[in-house]
């Protein structure tokens, strides 16, 4: 718990060291926040006590990102310790945060692969979606990153 909360704190100071990053100024001076439309998209699969989620986040424009962040959290608990891949860190026993990669208006970030066990064997399991912190950008189109699907564990993939 005292690595992960260590991890949580780094993550937040680059959060922090970033937010101001993509900005600029209006002719009085006065910051103004980069547009950008991230969106994430994806498919989630449960066969027992095993959840798979696949997304990728794309970014519609007009502004590029230098990254941003995308949450994933689920209705059941995960089991222990899990191996998460490179970019990505636990939010808690629920969630998981991944670092998206820069994100080039009109262009996508890397495919984030979550392999993770449940606790015990749920006929079920809510995904849900959404981007954790974009930049300070501006997104006028937040329907298309943030998602909720329901996983029942007939190992099929429920897309969002």
């Amino acid at each position: 718990m005292r690595v992960m909360r260590k991890e949580l704190l780094a993550v937040a100071a680059a959060v922090v060291l970033q937010v101001g990053a993509g900005a600029s100024a209006d002719a009085d001076g006065r910051s103004i926040a980069p547009e950008a439309d991230v969106a994430h998209h994806g498919h989630a699969s449960l066969t027992r006590g095993r959840l798979g989620v696949s997304l990728l986040s794309e970014n519609h424009g007009p502004s590029s990102l230098a990254n941003a962040t995308v949450r994933v959290s689920f209705s059941v608990p995960l089991a222990g310790v899990q191996a998460l891949p490179a970019g990505c860190l636990w939010g808690g026993d629920r969630m998981v945060l991944c670092a998206t990669g820069e994100l080039r208006a009109g262009g996508t970030g890397h495919r984030v692969a979550l392999d993770l066990r449940t606790v015990g064997t749920p006929a079920e399991v809510v995904v849900q979606v959404g981007t954790q912190w974009n930049g300070g950008a501006t997104d006028r189109n937040p329907d298309n990153n943030e998602h909720r699907v329901l996983t029942p564990a007939t190992g099929d993939p429920y897309a969002f």
